[in-house]
């Protein structure tokens, strides 16, 4: 690498799977290597983007921080799953997708050096950009438990050793929940943890909700900022590509206190300047729509179904169960194989195309990432069929 930046900051290795995917062009092979979803987006969204493309108004730079009806809704949606009120104007943002925001609030919060709190397995993209922004990462583990067919299982993480990791170094912790590519979900056990060593090593919570409503146990998001004593230290970075399925649109938002929300809309400005023109009265619409919850809710409906059968399917291998997202990991260790080598197996033997989590956190090396949002459940089918032949 020219920069030193970038010596620590590999691929994210779906890009490599997904163009050999593309390259072969093969519709038999089943796209579960990267985070699309055949799933429509919200019809009121679909309606408003058609009439925005004919709307001068949508084809500008301003107002650089969002148009004034994503922030409002943006911050009416943070603000009701949160229990607290945010001011749309001092207290919100908007951004080019989820993880331009997640960049920005890194950059607004961390100086070099400092250490940023993870769990582990986690998406790579967040553990690069805490590099980018100068972070050290610091990996918490989470456990998982073996069984995908088993009604428990799951990853878990210790509430306690998670907040042992914050410490005088710690300039910020980075959650999300349901994680990717875990599906590891957060519960209030974890925000009191948190808000107890925050409140002895003062620290920003940064709280990624791009799939917090895409829980397959039927309860709402437990979200940080309602818990006693992180409501002032959290920042939400929000999406429209996962839940909404707007993955094309690049929006979201970014809600927080206003006197760091002033910091991170600076570094928007500097970054990547402003969202999508003609998607944002789309998102807006979507996420007030009074229906909005029952369209997620279907979503995830769906989303669970194709999950369960992949569980099914792979009842024999060391698959761990998600409690919620797009995905789930494969322990390749049993195996006998390296996740890339599966992979390529999967590829060449089962037309399976699928992500190693090589560079996903530390323990991300011993799994292969399977995603159930792309592929109907008739398709899905057949997974155990293309594993046994690619596995010999």
């Amino acid at each position: 690498m020219t920069v030193s930046r970038l010596r620590d900051i590999p691929g994210i290795g779906v890009d490599v799977v997904g163009d050999a995917a593309d390259a072969a062009a093969d519709p038999d092979i089943l796209r579960l290597e990267n985070l699309d979803t055949d799933l429509r987006p919200p019809r009121v969204a679909l309606e408003v983007t058609r009439a925005a493309v004919d709307d001068d108004a949508a084809n500008s730079y301003l107002p650089f921080g969002g148009h004034a009806s994503l922030r409002e809704a943006a911050a009416a949606h943070v603000g009701r799953l949160a229990g607290r009120t945010y001011d749309p104007g001092t207290e919100c943002v908007g951004v080019a997708g989820g993880l331009n925001g997640i960049l920005n609030a890194l950059l607004a919060t961390v100086e070099p050096g400092q250490e940023v709190v993870l769990t582990d397995p986690v998406y790579a993209g967040l553990v690069n950009r805490v590099r980018l922004a100068g972070g050290v990462p610091r990996f918490v583990p989470a456990t998982p438990a073996k069984g995908g067919g088993e009604v428990g299982g799951g990853w878990a993480v210790d509430p306690e050793r998670l907040a042992a990791a914050v410490g005088p170094g710690t300039a910020a912790v980075l959650m999300m929940g349901p994680s990717m590519p875990t599906g590891l979900v957060l519960d209030d056990r974890h925000w009191s943890a948190l808000a107890a060593a925050l409140g002895r090593h003062p620290a920003w919570l940064i709280y990624d909700a791009a799939m917090e409503r895409i829980r397959f146990d039927g309860r709402p998001p437990s979200h940080p900022a309602a818990y006693p004593g992180l409501a002032e230290r959290t920042i939400t970075v929000g999406s429209a590509s996962k839940e909404l399925r707007l993955i094309g649109w690049r929006v979201g938002w970014v809600v927080a206190p206003a006197a760091v929300l002033a910091d991170i809309r600076l570094v928007g400005l500097t970054n990547v300047v402003c969202q999508v023109g003609i998607a944002q009265a789309a998102v807006a619409a979507a996420l007030a729509d009074p229906d909005a919850d029952a369209d997620v809710a279907a979503a995830t409906q769906a989303w669970q179904r194709r999950c369960q059968v992949i569980l099914d399917q792979l009842s024999g291998y060391p698959v761990v169960r998600p409690h919620g997202g797009w995905s789930l990991l494969i322990d390749t260790r049993p195996l006998g194989l390296t996740p890339a080598a599966l992979s390529r197996r999967l590829f060449d033997h089962g037309k399976v195309a699928a992500t190693p989590m090589d560079g996903w956190g530390p323990s991300g090396a011993g799994y292969l990432r399977l995603v159930f949002a792309n592929e109907p459940e008739p398709r899905l089918a057949g997974l155990g069929d293309r594993f046994r032949r690619a596995l010999g």
